[in-house]
């Protein structure tokens, strides 16, 4: 399927949606975490294979329709597979809405948001791997850049916000303004220091059991926290 345009995207009419940086997303209102259960147990009932992904609470079912396999075909004729919204999602996000109208659950479209880390570099192909690997564990979830010229690292289970690298001059290492606060089971922490050290990384701290200051090669930090020593 094809990726859609942005134009496309809106043209459709989808009320209880938005598209933000890459997927559709919707939030609707559940009375409990059975009535959530209920109305998760259909939506997968009829996505026929086309699978969304899901959080579920006591009080509110999130929603959140791609296609990992989707096309996007540029205006010199190129084609390059590209996780985005196609035909697919906006049938299937009509009739998602449909069987939440249904059951009488309002959409909640305040609720719907996604937050992104951005980071200046130069070179983002330098630091990527370091910051894949110490935020998801695997250096392959760095991704080159897409058809808007973007490199980011994307978290496949969601658990950490994406990081986008933002192209910019060479420039000395500015004081960092922002770092991520990785937390990790006591076991596990050391295997992923010593991962993101082996992906270009730099420990400049490690004189607290409770975490360890780690660096990429272009000197922006990150802390990997545990509760050893708390």
């Amino acid at each position: 399927m094809d990726v859609l345009s942005v134009q496309a995207i809106q043209d459709a009419g989808l009320a209880d949606w938005s598209k933000l940086e890459q997927a559709l997303h919707a939030r609707f209102l559940v009375g409990s975490f059975a009535d959530g259960v209920g109305f998760v147990q259909a939506v997968g009932e009829i996505s026929a294979g086309h699978d969304p992904e899901v959080r579920l609470t006591s009080t509110f079912v999130d929603l959140k329709l791609l296609t990992p396999d989707s096309v996007y075909r540029g205006t010199d004729g190129t084609e390059e597979v590209w996780p985005s919204v196609t035909q697919l999602d906006i049938d299937l996000a009509r009739d998602i809405s449909a069987l939440a109208a249904a059951r009488g659950l309002k959409p909640d479209p305040n609720g719907i948001f996604q937050v992104e880390l951005g980071l200046d570099t130069h070179d983002a192909d330098e630091i990527g791997p370091f910051w894949a690997t110490l935020l998801t564990g695997d250096a392959a979830n760095y991704e080159h850049p897409d058809p808007a010229g973007t490199s980011w690292v994307a978290d496949p289970t969601g658990r950490t916000p994406n990081l986008w690298f933002q192209k910019t001059s060479p420039h000395e290492t500015p004081r960092q303004r922002f770092h991520y606060d990785l937390w990790m089971p006591v076991a596990l922490a050391p295997a992923r220091i010593e991962a993101a050290v082996a992906a270009g990384g730099t420990v400049t701290f490690d004189e607290d059991p409770s975490f360890t200051v780690l660096s990429d090669a272009q000197g922006n930090r990150a802390c990997v926290c545990t509760i050893e020593g708390r």
